[in-house]
C-alpha cells in the first residue's frame, strides 16, 4: 500500500473543519461575486436558475481543495486521487436494484414523517417552496441533482470522510454509518434526512466493496435521475402516486428487491476489489 498512487489520509474533526472552512470560502467568493455583479450591473444573480448551480460548484471544490491542501498533501505529500474504475456487468446487475429496493423502502419510511401541524407544517411548506424554486428548470435542475451532486457529494463524504475513517481504523460499518448520518444532516430537513441516510449506506457498503468511487457516483445519480423525473412529470417524488398503488405494496417491493439483491452482491457474488 505504501507505493499506491491513492493517498492513505486519514479523517480526523480537524479535516471536517477544513472542509467547513473551505466549504464557507467558496460560498463567500459565489457571494461576492453576485454583490459586485449587483453593484456593475444591478441585477441580484440570486434569482438566475444557474446560481444555484454554480454556488453549490464553487463550494464542493473549494471544500475539496481545502482538505487535498491542508489535509492530503500535508500528510501523505500525496494529492487527492481516487479509484474510478469500472466493474463487470454482473456488479452492476446487483447494485442497481439493490439501490432501487432501498429508494423504496425510503420512500415508504419517509411518508410516515407529518407534513402538517404547528411545527413540521409550517417546515414542510418552507421545504417545499425551496424545492419549487430548485426545479423551475429542469435542465438546470438535471445537471445539478444527477451531475453535479454526485460527484462532488460522493468524494465528500465516501471518498474523504468514509474512507478517511477506515484509514484511521474506524471499523467499516461505522465509517459507512458515520458518512451516512453526516449525509442525511446535511440535507437539513426530515424529509430528506432519512433517505438520504439509508441510501448513503447502500453507497458506503458499495463503496467499501468496490473500492471504485465511480459505482457510488453512478447509483447517487440513478437515486437523483430518479428523483427529478418524478418531480418532473408527477409534481410529487413518490413511485406509489407515480405507479398509482399503495405505499405499503411499494414497501413489498422494496425489501424483495432489497433482500435479494443484497444477498446477491453480500454473499452469491462476493466483489471485493483492493486498489492498487
Amino acid at each position: 500500500m505504501e507505493n499506491s498512487k491513492y493517498p492513505k489520509f486519514t479523517f480526523t474533526w480537524i479535516g471536517g473543519l477544513v472542509l467547513l472552512a473551505g466549504l464557507f470560502v467558496g460560498t463567500m467568493l459565489v457571494s461576492l461575486l453576485n454583490v459586485l455583479w449587483m453593484y456593475f450591473f444591478k441585477i441580484n444573480l440570486q434569482y438566475k436558475d444557474w446560481f444555484f448551480m454554480l454556488s453549490n460548484a464553487v463550494g464542493f471544490l473549494t471544500a475539496i481543495a481545502f482538505f487535498d491542501f491542508f489535509i492530503v498533501r500535508g500528510t501523505t505529500k500525496k494529492k487527492l486521487n481516487f479509484n474510478f474504475s469500472s466493474t463487470n456487468f454482473y456488479t452492476y446487475f446487483q447494485i442497481f436494484p439493490l439501490m432501487l429496493g432501498m429508494m423504496f423502502i425510503a420512500e415508504f419510511i419517509t411518508a410516515q414523517i407529518p407534513t402538517t401541524g404547528p411545527f413540521f407544517g409550517k417546515y414542510y411548506d418552507f421545504f417545499s417552496e425551496m424545492m419549487d424554486q430548485l426545479t423551475d428548470d429542469p435542465v438546470i435542475m438535471i445537471i445539478t441533482a444527477v451531475i453535479m451532486a454526485p460527484i462532488f457529494e460522493e468524494i465528500i463524504f465516501r471518498g474523504i470522510i468514509q474512507k478517511g475513517l477506515i484509514n484511521k481504523g474506524v471499523r467499516p460499518w461505522k465509517a459507512i454509518i458515520f458518512s451516512s448520518i453526516i449525509f442525511g444532516l446535511v440535507h437539513a430537513n426530515p424529509w430528506q434526512l432519512v433517505g438520504a441516510v439509508l441510501l448513503g449506506c447502500i453507497l458506503g457498503l458499495v463503496y467499501y466493496k468496490t473500492k471504485s468511487l465511480l459505482l457510488p457516483m453512478l447509483l447517487h445519480g440513478f437515486n437523483n435521475l430518479c428523483s427529478s423525473l418524478l418531480i418532473i412529470y408527477t409534481k410529487n417524488e413518490s413511485f406509489a402516486d407515480a405507479l398509482n398503488v399503495s405505499e405499503w405494496i411499494v414497501l413489498a417491493m422494496g425489501i424483495i428487491l432489497f433482500s435479494l439483491f443484497y444477498y446477491l452482491f453480500m454473499k452469491r457474488n462476493k466483489v471485493h476489489y483492493v486498489e492498487n
